[in-house]
């Protein structure tokens, strides 16, 4: 399943956009400003960026800008109400791939975001992998290994390591880890995320001299590493 970063800040405009992604089948991530945008876009996976130029905090040829200075190669495609000649030139060569006017009908932006998914993708590694101290996470064939030692994970405990692993030394809260790992908005009064943090410490940890999943007390959890990052 193909997963697609929103950004946008017209809230009817991204239900619309919401709604008729979800219905074929995509992934959808939600950001509003474009300050959002360059912390969610640096730091997770995406398939496809679907950018608004006009934001607040960071307009779009902004981020668009940042994100390919921070090495971020996901496709990106441009929304914007200016349909001139010269912002479609602008933002094609902030790193734009694709550029769609605003009034637009949902079948044409379909037909676009299918386009640019079908494209060999040069943005990505042969082989994408995640690697953190003695930890790799083979994303292609979800595999864990550490010290060359295959660990088994189940599903979830896979979205978690990778989660923690795509950004190490930083601290994620336990709302944000239920967010991105089971799609809870709220704070539901369960345990999932410790029961799911004890069982993966426990195969990633257990027996070894150095733990890597690290206790942040009052706060959540966070891969250790040598860098120290801020926590979100």
């Amino acid at each position: 399943m193909s997963r697609i970063l929103v950004v946008e800040d017209d809230p009817r405009i991204r239900r619309f956009i919401d709604k008729g992604l979800k219905a074929e089948g995509y992934q959808v991530e939600e950001v509003t400003d474009g300050e959002e945008a360059l912390i969610v876009g640096t730091e997770e996976r995406f398939d496809l960026i679907l950018l608004d130029l006009s934001l607040p905090r960071r307009d779009g040829l902004e981020v668009c800008r940042c994100l390919r200075a921070d090495g971020v190669r996901t496709p990106i495609f441009m929304l914007t109400a200016r349909g001139e000649v010269e912002h479609r030139v602008e933002g094609l060569r902030a790193g734009a791939d694709d550029y769609l006017p605003k009034p637009f009908a949902f079948e044409e932006l379909l037909a676009r975001v299918e386009a640019i998914l079908r494209r060999p993708n040069s943005y990505e590694s042969p082989t994408p992998r995640i690697m953190v101290g003695p930890l790799v996470l083979d994303l292609e064939n979800h595999v864990a290994e550490r010290d060359g030692e295959i660990i088994p994970l189940t599903p979830k405990e896979l979205a978690l390591l990778e989660l923690l692993m795509s950004v190490p030394g930083r601290t994620l809260s336990r709302t944000r880890i239920m967010e991105k790992v089971w799609g809870l908005h709220q704070d539901s009064m369960t345990n999932v995320v410790e029961v799911c943090i004890r069982q993966l410490r426990k195969k990633i940890d257990e027996g070894r001299a150095t733990r890597m999943i690290i206790t942040v007390r009052g706060y959540g959890y966070k891969m250790s590493d040598d860098l120290e990052l801020p926590s979100l």
